[in-house]
């Protein structure tokens, strides 16, 4: 098969953890031809379907700089590969946004997309959770900052976050003396006119925010546990947490096993929902990774499990 990845250049890629890289690895040793462009490199013209200034690689086997030879360059029409894997990393921004209906009218000219490009836009990572709140903390959606002070009052101790923030960036604790929540709420709502969200401080993130991966609607065995370090309150890989991967728990299970066949039924091939104790915070669409990190220390090889997912996607189609 032919399969053409979206995704960040690949100059960018660190292949001794990346997910796409894993899946892409995958992908060749079962003899599928791996493609990658990015976004850029999309364009449609009147006429015709959307198209790609795309690059068809042979991946190295080395994990170093020297990880990936490419073939040569072509301009191909979307419909042309097998399925087209949407792997930009966020932050989920206009450009992105313009992405995903490219890539919907290329799905609209017979392109196999995953994810869905419209279960794209249907599900930001933030804020995919409020359809879920049995699952969920306290947590408040709002650009007042009336609305917040309320909410401290209430629950005393606080996490402030972006809509469109990642790997950390922008999250902000506030605990019970209110140090800097008027300044902190200002910065994050930009004077009210940002819409944030604000939630509960579960103090279980001490022990981690649990990546627990979901693909084709089936839970992966294990989720990585990223656990802040030193007087750190993020557990993000990118804000220096610690990966530790660990057996689903029961709660993590009966979370994934409700959600999981929802989001694969509206399009979404592979999903990343993030837990802190026995609470959703995240549900993350755009590029879920922690792949190599699990198969790594556990064994269970999370990228077989994705193409063989996605084999069977493309045989339904």
């Amino acid at each position: 098969m032919k399969l053409l990845f979206v995704a960040d250049p690949l100059e960018s890629f660190k292949p001794y953890k990346d997910s796409t890289f894993a899946m892409m690895r995958e992908a060749q040793a079962r003899g599928h031809e791996p493609w990658a462009c990015t976004p850029a490199q999309l364009h449609w013209r009147r006429g015709g379907t959307v198209r790609a200034h795309a690059q068809r690689l042979a991946l190295t086997g080395s994990i170093d700089h020297d990880w990936v030879t490419p073939l040569g360059a072509e301009d191909c029409g979307l419909p042309e590969f097998d399925a087209v894997l949407m792997r930009k990393d966020p932050p989920f921004d206009s450009e992105y946004f313009y992405a995903t209906h490219l890539l919907g009218r290329a799905e609209a000219d017979g392109a196999r997309v995953f994810n869905s490009p419209r279960a794209l836009r249907d599900h930001p990572e933030k804020l995919a959770i409020l359809e879920f709140p049995e699952f969920i903390g306290p947590t408040l959606v709002t650009r007042s900052a009336d609305d917040i002070r309320d909410f401290h009052a209430q629950y005393r101790d606080i996490i402030l976050k972006p809509l469109d923030g990642m790997g950390g960036m922008g999250i902000f604790r506030v605990g019970p003396d209110g140090l800097n929540l008027g300044s902190i709420t200002e910065t994050l709502n930009r004077h009210g006119s940002t819409t944030i969200m604000v939630q509960q401080y579960l103090p279980q993130i001490a022990a981690g925010d649990k990546r627990v991966l979901v693909i084709d609607g089936e839970p992966v065995p294990y989720c990585l546990a990223r656990i802040p370090q030193g007087s750190e309150i993020r557990g993000n890989l990118a804000a220096g947490g610690k990966g530790v991967a660990q057996p689903l728990s029961d709660r993590d299970r009966e979370i994934a096993v409700h959600i999981g066949p929802l989001l694969a039924a509206r399009g979404l091939l592979l999903v990343g929902l993030d837990v802190i104790g026995d609470c959703l915070t995240e549900i993350n669409v755009t590029s879920p990774t922690c792949f190599q990190e699990i198969a790594q220390q556990t064994g269970f090889d999370v990228a077989a499990m994705f193409v063989d997912a996605l084999e069977r996607a493309i045989a339904r189609s």
